[in-house]
């Protein structure tokens, strides 16, 4: 069975003058602010198309390293990823770089290390983003 997620973006003016909302379709939240200001100086009020991947990033691969885990037998307590994602204006999207943080019972550093690369090749997203870079930094707690 196959499940496709929807967003859609409301866009008003330019690019540099303009902005726009995105709606999720599964959000009960009001719409997501969106401009071409917010997305080449940074803002933590307007998101940014970044802002969206990284977010789709870190929770795929925190589903990754979770299912990895369980099925090694070795099933997190607790998994905490951000990703963040780097925007270059006139180049474009260059890298996103996953920092997790786990607590995993019973699995040695070497192990967790070994577990989290596998997943973060084998997440979904990371797949569909093979033209960046993605790095890794995994801390086992």
């Amino acid at each position: 069975m196959s499940v496709t997620s929807e967003a859609t973006t409301s866009w008003k003016g330019a690019l540099t003058d303009g902005s726009g909302e995105i709606a999720l379709e599964s959000s009960n939240q009001g719409p997501l602010p969106v401009n071409w200001q917010a997305r080449s100086e940074g803002s933590t009020s307007v998101t940014t198309p970044e802002e969206l991947l990284a977010a789709a990033h870190s929770s795929c691969f925190s589903m990754a390293l979770s299912h990895a885990l369980a099925q090694n037998g070795t099933p997190p307590t607790s998994v905490e990823t951000t990703a963040s994602v780097t925007f270059i204006p006139g180049t474009g999207i260059t890298g996103s770089h996953l920092n997790v943080n786990a607590s995993v019972p019973g699995l040695s550093a070497e192990d967790f290390d070994r577990i989290a690369q596998e997943a973060k090749t084998g997440c979904p997203v990371s797949a569909a983003l093979t033209g960046i870079e993605i790095t890794l930094e995994a801390t086992l707690a």
